[in-house]
């Protein structure tokens, strides 16, 4: 028998907008994002919303009332939950929707989908915190799995999740760590004594979330047949088919004319038709499944690049210099006990910011230039320096006065 697990991240940072040396000392709100035109949070939002969100959320639900047994799991970052509050209040509700139906999951994370587990224990617990507070509030719900940003793991972060009293973990099911073992079992974390990890068969995922529209891949066109054929192919040698993916992949990376949602609408119905197949949420897999074994993942493994490590954020000089020097402020923002200097130094913790300053080059690099607000990695890196001045300046005032 084979369990499908659907997974969606739901992100959009606060991008920082194009900030001068010539601003610093004169205009504190990062965030306003005017000169960012049809880049800019506001206007980004709106676009997502109209090409994937609102779109995707409608074919999902109809999914779960045509299929009562297909199920979804989702992770909001807080700040993305924030930004439908203000510029899309009907996302929202149509998020709230679906999760009332009772077959969506939703998964924890930081709320500032920031890589702080990696620099402070206490910040990352922090945010964890404020974002189960924040899903309790809009979605009356208490999530038992997590999810780190960008998928970062490895078993330190295993070990500090468990104390926070998850059951289950995700991470990237990539074969320099599991060698000759399938990514479609649960696995142990070394060093932990419960909780249990889940991985993301990659190959499955990415020929939805990547290949799906590209002509010259040898499988083009994909449709659901031929996918559920892939996937019926693993019952008998897996437990569970873990399909992660950015919510984005339905209508913004892969475009309506390229038949994503058509795609996505005939899927569930194919996979049914398997007798062995099922739909299942991560909490329900953890349930459900025992643990084949363990597995030993030192350092850090995410769903990013080629190199699936933290490259993409910390992989040059200005990447490792920006992320040193705001973690370097905590104890003084943290102490000045200022909601807004607080909440404006973990907006700018948000990875985006330090993923828009990769310098990688071929086809990494052309994702990069993709998502980026910026002309150029070292515009990114000069606006958050230049913000970064203007911050410490506001942040020594507070310490004056």
């Amino acid at each position: 028998m084979s369990s499908i697990c659907f997974y969606f991240q739901v992100h959009q940072p606060y991008r920082i907008k194009k900030y001068s040396v010539f601003d610093v000392g004169r205009d504190h709100d990062y965030f306003k994002d005017e000169n960012l035109n049809e880049k800019g949070n506001k206007a980004v939002i709106e676009k997502i919303a109209k090409k994937c969100y609102l779109p995707t959320n409608q074919v999902l639900f109809d999914l779960i009332h045509r299929h009562p047994e297909f199920k979804i799991s989702y992770s909001f970052s807080g700040i993305a939950l924030e930004q439908m509050e203000e510029y899309a209040p009907e996302v929202l509700e149509s998020f709230q929707r679906l999760v009332k139906t009772g077959n969506v999951e939703i998964l924890d994370e930081t709320y500032y989908h920031s890589l702080s587990f990696f620099y402070s224990d206490e910040e990352f617990i922090e945010q964890v915190k404020l974002h189960r507070k924040k899903i309790k509030e809009l979605f009356d719900y208490e999530p038992r799995i997590f999810r780190n940003t960008e998928l970062a793991y490895n078993n330190e972060l295993a070990a500090l999740v468990e104390k926070l009293g998850y059951d289950g973990i995700l991470a990237e099911g990539w074969e320099h760590y599991l060698g000759n073992r399938s990514p479609n079992f649960l696995y142990t974390p070394k060093g932990v004594n419960k909780i249990k990890l889940l991985l993301k068969n990659y190959k499955l995922s990415d020929d939805i979330a990547f290949r799906f529209s590209n002509k010259g891949w040898e499988e083009y066109p994909l449709d659901a047949p031929k996918f559920c054929q892939w996937a019926n192919a693993i019952n008998g040698n897996g437990h569970t088919i873990n399909l992660f993916m950015d919510y984005e992949t339905f209508g913004e990376h892969q475009w309506e004319d390229t038949g994503i949602f058509d795609f996505l609408r005939f899927l569930p119905e194919e996979l049914l038709k398997h007798p062995d197949n099922n739909f299942k949420t991560p909490s329900e897999l953890v349930d459900l499944y025992d643990s084949v074994g363990e597995l030993d993942i030192h350092n850090v493994l995410t769903w990013a690049d080629t190199e699936r490590d933290l490259s993409a954020w910390i992989g040059n000089s200005m990447q490792k210099s920006a992320l040193r020097k705001i973690y370097e402020l905590e104890d003084g923002v943290v102490n000045s006990r200022d909601r807004k200097i607080i909440d404006d130094w973990r907006k700018m913790q948000t990875s985006d910011h330090f993923y828009y300053m990769c310098t990688k080059w071929f086809s990494d690099g052309d994702v990069h230039k993709y998502f980026s607000p910026y002309e150029s990695p070292y515009e990114a890196f000069i606006s958050f320096m230049n913000i970064l001045n203007d911050f410490r300046f506001r942040l020594k005032r507070i310490r004056v006065s």
